[in-house]
């Protein structure tokens, strides 16, 4: 009896061997692929689109492997075509706004021409002379639009940034626009923490975001008060633009920063503009190491601001949350953060 004993002993003892040794092997075989394809795809996801995963044998693991190859091989040749169309589809945007420029001088001195001369002509001649030299203003804005959007896109656009006060320049911006002010019915109200605020920017590129902003406001603000507001610290410059209009909810939000995009294509609009105004105006941002920002409410206006740094050595670690448009709220915080890594402004 001991002697059976100790052989059922040792027999258990094996057999407990030989099953953990082949739970372990087959453990291995089903997660050994796992494991490839995890790795696989974070390459992919990663944007290496050359990665495979090794296909050994025809069993069902062996299947799902070529599966994933096959589908990887359609994903690289989908995106390098989709590149490819964008290519192509920013090198005809550039080449045809750069063409059109020659046309485009010419007729716009057979309109002013047309346009002086209008005293001259019959009373639907006179009309027709007044509407084609304002299309051609039009048509000017959208083709130096274009070739601003193809200079992102190629990747040519340069900052050539300068001292300047943040202050002064939102008052010109305003006196600018001081004809669509009185049109619109609109009041403009400027308020700053400070007198003078000195940013390192290319005035050029933040009189355009300003501009793009305070016209929008204007137009969609319904004749209710915009208010334009800065703030500053030692690292950091804060504009906000508010108004009291349309508004905007928050899936409108999320597009109103994308190409030739309207919340509402049939709205009417006092000057009419071309799409990509806000679109440029994020960009310009960027380029600048700063950001863009948008939040609304229907029918309670909205609230657009911008974010930069004063100079041009300072990095913004990370983008703030936009701050909520709450009648109840202040739009830019009382107290801002002391560095721009914090990220709570």
């Amino acid at each position: 009896m001991d002697l059976v004993s100790r052989w059922f002993l040792v027999g258990g003892f094996l057999l407990l061997m030989l099953i953990g040794s082949v739970a372990w092997l087959a453990t291995r075989l089903v997660t050994e692929p796992v494991g490839q394809a995890a790795a696989v795809s974070t390459d992919l996801a990663r944007g290496d689109l050359d990665q495979r995963l090794p296909v050994r044998g025809t069993d069902e693991l062996a299947q799902l492997g070529l599966a994933f190859n096959t589908m990887a091989d359609n994903l690289q040749q989908q995106i390098v075509q989709l590149e490819h169309l964008s290519s192509l589809q920013q090198r005809f945007v550039s080449d045809v706004s750069h063409e059109l420029r020659t046309p485009l001088t010419t007729i716009r001195m057979a309109g002013e021409m047309l346009h002086l001369s209008r005293g001259d002509f019959s009373a639907p001649v006179a009309r027709s002379a007044e509407l084609l030299y304002g299309e051609l203003d039009r048509f000017e804005a959208l083709l130096t639009e274009l070739l601003e959007i193809s200079r992102y896109d190629s990747g040519t656009s340069t900052l050539v940034a300068e001292e300047a006060d943040a202050v002064a320049l939102v008052h010109e911006v305003v006196d600018a626009v001081e004809l669509l002010t009185r049109q619109s019915g609109s009041e403009v109200r400027i308020s700053s923490t400070q007198s003078h605020i000195s940013v390192e920017v290319d005035d050029r590129r933040i009189a355009r975001i300003l501009r793009n902003l305070i016209v929008n406001a204007l137009e969609h603000g319904e004749g209710r008060p915009v208010d334009v507001r800065l703030c500053a610290t030692d690292e950091l410059v804060v504009i906000s633009v508010r108004d009291r209009g349309v508004g905007l909810n928050p899936s409108e939000a999320e597009h109103v920063f994308e190409r030739f995009w309207r919340a509402d294509p049939a709205r009417a609009r006092t000057t009419g503009g071309t799409g990509l105004g806000l679109s440029i105006a994020r960009e310009d941002a960027r380029l600048h190491g700063g950001y863009l920002q948008v939040s609304g409410l229907k029918d309670q206006g909205a609230c657009f601001r911008l974010i930069l740094p004063r100079s041009q050595d300072i990095v913004i670690d990370d983008e703030p949350a936009a701050v909520p448009v709450d009648e109840t709220q202040d739009l830019i915080p009382p107290q801002l953060a002391t560095t721009a890594a914090e990220g709570v402004l």
